[in-house]
């Protein structure tokens, strides 16, 4: 847990969250939280600490990656206004619960690789906006191939359509934010 200031700024931090970040308290305080997250989930979480802190919304969830030496640590980041009152300087609490281990996510917080070689390109395509039909010309596959990987994803990542399908990738850390075309993060692809 961390309590943030008007800012976005440390002011206190718990062991667990020390620990977390891999820090001691003189090297937080006063530093921008999202500073010290992966680059991923820095632009998105902004923009609702500045949306909690207005007002706009009673709560923040957000999927965070925070880096580590070896390897970056992801968790559910829930962040909450500490007054009622929608004051532009209203400080915040921040919760982050670490992904739970897992056979395939071993407890140095390793993502699960997710997503087969052409799955990736897909998704990558899918997030460009190309079509069934467009994507079975570009990847020499029949237009049932292309829609055998999209469901097989869908199911994956638990989505009823391709928006949504999108929309969790760029959640999850999947898809790069900040890059065009879109890319898929090798962290997420089975090695062959």
């Amino acid at each position: 847990m961390a309590a943030l200031d008007s800012h976005s700024r440390i002011r206190r931090a718990n062991d667990a969250m020390l620990a977390l970040l891999d820090r001691d308290t003189s090297e937080v305080r006063d530093i921008a939280f999202t500073d010290l997250l992966h680059p991923d989930s820095r632009s998105r979480l902004r923009v609702g600490f500045d949306q909690l802190r207005l007002g706009r919304t009673g709560r923040l969830t957000e999927y965070v990656k925070v880096p580590r030496p070896e390897n970056a640590v992801g968790g559910n980041l829930t962040a909450l206004r500490m007054r009622a009152d929608a004051r532009a300087d209203s400080p915040l609490l921040v919760l982050v619960q670490l992904d739970p281990p897992t056979p395939e996510c071993p407890p140095g917080g390793a993502r699960p690789t997710l997503l087969g070689e052409m799955e990736a390109r897909i998704l990558e395509k899918v997030a460009a906006g190309a079509s069934t039909v467009q994507l079975a010309g570009q990847l020499h596959l029949s237009c049932k191939g292309i829609e055998y990987h999209v469901s097989a994803m869908l199911r994956k990542l638990d989505v009823p359509n391709r928006p949504a399908l999108v929309s969790r990738a760029y959640t999850l850390g999947i898809l790069s934010s900040g890059s065009w075309p879109p890319r898929v993060q090798q962290e997420y692809v089975k090695s062959p």
